[in-house]
């Protein structure tokens, strides 16, 4: 059911997506009076196609993945002589180029309507506070301890946890050190800077945190056993949802965080457990199941917690705001989510951040698939980020993307006279090469991903 999901997900976000990029392309040509043959969403065989009273087909393909907008040009075929004005090859540099950036600018356009909406009805996020911060990072080397409140990270403002985050990576990827403000559990407010030695460990997925250590508080969970795994060690040894774990071997467990800590420590283990019931305390056998994650082998017992319904209430954090703040905050994030987004792919490259960041399509299907079910907002948010990551990656100047072939403009603009078709079939032949090493590097990252974890 949850691959269903993704794959639901996955192929409605790439829909949306990829039809306002070629929507873009589209609405320009015809604005500056170039002739549009056909509107494809999809690739392969046309399985429905609509010619309604105009010059233009529109058609939906076989293949939903991708989508492209044919344009008039002489160097494609036949162009009567009372139509030569509106081939696309026959238009100005300025204009041509207009065309071209339409795609990507109409993904950051989505991203700004996205966004604007997105902050209308409101962000829900969990407000910065600190758990434990490990001995020996650059966290506790700076001061900072356990509850203590992020007020703001290099002047910004941090209302919750994903603005935090957001703003430690901007600072990270420009390699300085980290201003913040602080609030302590005891309402004191302090400065502190945070210095580390290693940017490009902390750009790996998940890193950033972890590496800096810091950790994202939470109200410590009753040990008392939520939904089991069917077939987990939980399950097969007796356990029911809805006990309370007192002990292991005589360990006194206090909270869900003592019993995750004690059975990491123990794959493979012959455990007794005492639990209390409804009708009493109770002694069981549990033998625990080992699995890797980051290459440390731990012990699970296939048990969540229980949690309750008004957990971590006074945690929560809502952003919301009226139209025209929203509409400010929305060009501001955009603009900010593009510029890192474009400084991430400057870093990869450069080799100064981790290559790890790229995301293939499986990854993308699965992030896709968790935030549809998370509800509409959080999908908007979704396709916001991942619409900005569409633009910038098609400007990338790469034969056979938007960013290649601005990038023949450019140089037809400095000779004066285009590139010929030889030159032209040659940089299209690299950009499908340079495309296919991108997509396999980025599915490689996906399924390291799945057998990582």
């Amino acid at each position: 059911m949850q691959v269903l999901i993704s794959l639901v997900a996955f192929t409605v976000a790439v829909a949306v997506l990829i039809t306002v990029h070629e929507f873009g392309h589209f609405i320009v040509a015809r604005a500056i009076g170039v002739k549009v043959l056909r509107f494809s969403l999809g690739f392969g065989r046309p399985l429905f196609r609509w010619r309604p009273r105009g010059e233009t087909e529109y058609v939906i393909s076989a293949l939903p993945f991708g989508g492209y907008v044919k344009l008039l040009d002489e160097r494609e075929g036949e162009v009567g002589e009372h139509e030569r004005g509106r081939a696309f090859n026959n238009q100005s540099i300025i204009s041509r180029a207009a065309i071209l950036f339409a795609g990507p600018g109409f993904n950051l356009l989505f991203a700004v309507l996205a966004y604007w909406i997105v902050f209308m009805v409101g962000v829900p996020g969990i407000k910065p506070i600190l758990g434990p911060v490990a001995s020996g990072t650059p966290a506790a080397r700076a001061g900072l301890a356990e509850r203590d409140t992020l007020i703001a990270v290099a002047g910004e403002r941090t209302t919750t946890w994903a603005a935090a985050r957001l703003a430690l990576l901007e600072r990270v990827m420009s390699d300085r050190p980290i201003p913040m403000e602080v609030k302590t559990r005891r309402g004191e407010e302090h400065r502190v800077l945070v210095e580390y030695s290693n940017p490009k460990a902390l750009t790996r997925p998940g890193a950033l945190l972890r590496g800096l250590g810091l950790s994202i508080w939470m109200p410590p969970i009753s040990p008392v056993l939520g939904r089991l795994a069917p077939d987990g060690p939980a399950a097969r040894a007796g356990l029911h949802s809805g006990e309370r774990i007192v002990s292991i071997e005589d360990h006194p467990i206090g909270n869900w965080e003592d019993l995750r800590r004690y059975v990491e420590k123990r794959p493979d283990a012959r455990l007794r457990f005492r639990l209390r019931t409804p009708t009493g305390v109770r002694e069981v056998t549990v033998f625990t199941a080992s699995r890797k994650i980051n290459g440390r082998v731990i012990g699970h017992i296939g048990a969540a917690p229980a949690i309750p319904k008004d957990y971590a209430r006074n945690l929560r954090a809502n952003m919301k705001l009226g139209p025209l703040a929203a509409a400010q905050a929305a060009f501001s994030r955009t603009g900010q989510i593009t510029a890192l987004t474009a400084l991430m792919f400057y870093r990869m490259v450069a080799g100064q951040a981790s290559l790890a960041n790229l995301s293939g399509p499986i990854s993308i299907a699965q992030y896709a698939g968790a935030w549809f079910e998370a509800g509409v907002v959080p999908f908007l948010f979704f396709l916001a980020i991942i619409s900005i990551s569409l633009g910038i990656l098609n400007l990338l100047p790469v034969p056979l993307l938007d960013g290649g072939q601005l990038f023949y403009l450019a140089i037809e603009a400095v000779r004066r006279k285009p590139l010929s078709e030889r030159v032209e079939m040659l940089g299209q032949q690299i950009g499908i090469g340079l495309l296919v090493l991108l997509i396999g590097f980025a599915v490689f990252n996906d399924l390291s991903r799945i057998i990582h974890s």
